[in-house]
Order: structure tokens, then sequence, then C-alpha cells
């Protein structure tokens, strides 16, 4: 009788001051796993060690945060969570409790990254709205109270909206709240033209004017505009780098062992994920695989925290065990140790929480 193999435990272990950088930030963490379905919530216990809470979600991935709410893609599910704690409540030693509140059922677009747009009501306060990268659909979109999705834009080289995952379109920054760059592995417009030009296909395009402004990427993801400038992980090649706006070329600060997907800001650093790329036709063959040749190193799964002054990576937690990719990962500010109800037990349903 042959007998499975043992899955292996899940470790996670920082670098010797990742907690104290932690605590400076006065900020807590939240990162996915689409691989294993996990969300995990980072922060620190009242002692100063490291706290980590997780729940399940099948095939989580996109993340966005603003104010007390948090969204988050899965399988065919795009949530919102909300923190039902006030300023200066606690639960368990926690200071923010994410709860499952709003679940659209999309089915399976494959859903990419998150933001939360701020829009303002008739009566002038602020509101946000999910928008989303419709990856399967090579499109923006948005959440409908009827349908699967709202269409919102679609790259120029795009020529129809249809179920065929043709460019790989990943990637989604907002800039002055408005969705202004989009990340794609390709400028295909074929069904899954952009496995062929996993290599040097990839682009950044500007949503606002449909220019392509930047090309000869490997597999980018996570632009993020911060600090006036727009950060792009070009995934590929394990570099994380901005776009000169002025050039269009990618100019890489850091070198980071692993495949890149994720990246949050906080002060003068950046948080990014890294993952083991898998040994599949997706990830094999990619410039990493030379590049950490180069370097006697091998890939792993975590998070770094890179600093923008010098690209140096500063501080790491690094993941062993089951989890070995991540996708993407959100700042929580201010709030010091981070948690969230599941919905997979019984604490979901005798949680009540009564509004005034």
């Amino acid at each position: 009788m042959i007998q499975a193999a043992p899955v292996p435990a899940l470790s996670l272990n920082t670098s010797r001051q990742f907690t104290s950088w932690l605590a400076e930030q006065s900020s807590g963490l939240v990162f996915t796993t689409y691989q294993a379905g996990k969300v995990f919530f980072v922060g620190l216990q009242p002692n100063g060690n490291l706290s980590v809470n997780e729940r399940t979600f099948e095939r989580c991935m996109g993340l966005a945060a603003a104010g007390n709410s948090l969204y988050m893609s899965s399988l065919y599910q795009l949530w919102r969570f909300e923190n039902a704690l006030e300023p200066g409540q606690t639960y368990q030693d926690y200071d923010a409790l994410y709860v499952p509140q709003i679940s659209y059922v999309t089915g399976d677009l494959d859903v990419h990254d998150i933001v939360a747009q701020p829009i303002e009501d008739s009566s002038g306060r602020t509101r946000h709205s999910p928008l989303f990268v419709n990856t399967l659909f090579s499109c923006l979109a948005t959440t409908s109270e009827t349908d699967s999705f709202t269409p919102v834009w679609q790259p120029p080289f795009i020529s129809k909206l249809a179920a065929e995952d043709r460019c790989h379109l990943n990637g989604l920054a907002l800039k002055d709240g408005q969705p202004k760059y989009v990340t794609a592995v390709s400028q295909s417009d074929m069904a899954e033209g952009w496995r062929d030009q996993r290599t040097d296909g990839g682009c950044v395009v500007d949503v606002e004017t449909n220019e392509v402004i930047a090309t000869g990427l490997s597999m980018p993801h996570s632009p993020r505009w911060y600090q006036n400038r727009l950060w792009v992980l070009n995934s590929g090649r394990g570099e994380f780098g901005y776009v000169d706006l002025d050039t269009g070329r990618f100019e890489p600060i850091a070198f980071c062992p692993g495949y890149l997907r994720g990246c949050a800001f906080v002060g003068q650093f950046a948080i990014a994920g890294v993952s083991k790329p898998r040994d599949n036709q997706t990830f094999s063959g990619l410039p990493l695989d030379d590049l950490l040749l180069q370097k006697a190193t091998e890939p792993r799964c975590g998070l770094l925290v890179i600093d923008l002054r010098s690209g140096d990576i500063v501080h790491s937690l690094r993941i062993d065990g089951v989890v070995e990719e991540l996708y993407d990962v959100q700042i929580l500010p201010g709030i010091r140790r981070p948690m969230a109800i599941g919905i997979r037990n019984d604490e979901i349903r005798r949680f009540i929480r009564v509004g005034s």
C-alpha cells in the first residue's frame, strides 16, 4: 500500500528586526495565498512577538484596504470585510476584527488586483466601490446587483470581451483616486496568447489615455503609484523597480529571490511578496531561473521589506512548508494586531453586531 506524502508543516520566520520594524510603522499586514487558499493577518502580540491569524478562502487573491473595509477576491466571489471594532476596542487582544459582510458571486473570473475607488455620494460623504481586474475577460470591471460583473474598460489591443484570458491582464493602480495604470503579460488578442510572450512581452497601459507606456517586461504585476512614481514588479526577472514615465524604461532597484507578486508601501519602504516558481510551463524558462543561478540562491516564499532609498532588502518574513506562493499584500495603517472571522466554523454564526 502506497502512503501519501505528509503535508509539510507551515512555518513563518522573520529576520531579526522585522517585528521591531513593524512596531515602528504602527501598522499590520494582510496577505493572500491562492495556492493554499489562505488569507493571513500579521501583527504583534502584546509582548511584541509576531501575531499571525489565518483564515481559509478558496483561491483568495486580490486585496484592497480602505478605511474600515477590506476587499478580497476568491475563486468565484468578491468579499467585503468590515472591521467591527471601534478605536480603542479589543477582541481577544486583537485591535481589529474583520468580519465578512458582503459577498458578490462573480463566477470564476480569475480576479487578480482589486482597488477600492473613492466615490462621493449625494450627501458629500466618501464611500468606496470595488474595481477589479477581470483577467478571464481581459478587462477592468466592477460588481453588479444582477450580473456577474459590469465591464468598465479594456486595453486598446483587446478587440472584444471574451472569456479567453487573451493578454493576462493582472495589475491595477489608482492615481488620485482614479484607475490609471494596468499591467499585462502581453498585448495578445487571441485566447491565452500571452503564454507565448512570457519572457519579454509584458506591458504597462495608461487607462486614461489608452497608451501603452512601457513594453519589454517579463510577466509584470502589481503596479502601484506612490511618492510620484509608478512602481512595478517585473516578476519574470525578480525585479522591483519603477517605470520612467518620460522614457518608458523600467528601472530596477532591487533583485528579489523569487517570483514577485503583491506590493504595498509605508513610509520609505515597500513590502513585496515573493513566491517559489511552479515547475510548469507557465513559470519555467523565465529569466528569473538564470538570475537565481547567477546569484547562487534558491527561490523563497514570503514578504520582503525594501528600502526605497537604497534598494536594500532590510527585513523579511519567510514562509516554509505548505505555502509556496503568495499573490497580494496590503498595509493596515494604525492597526497593531489584526484578525478576521472565517466562514468555516461556528464563530461566524455566533458573532452578531447590532447597529445603532
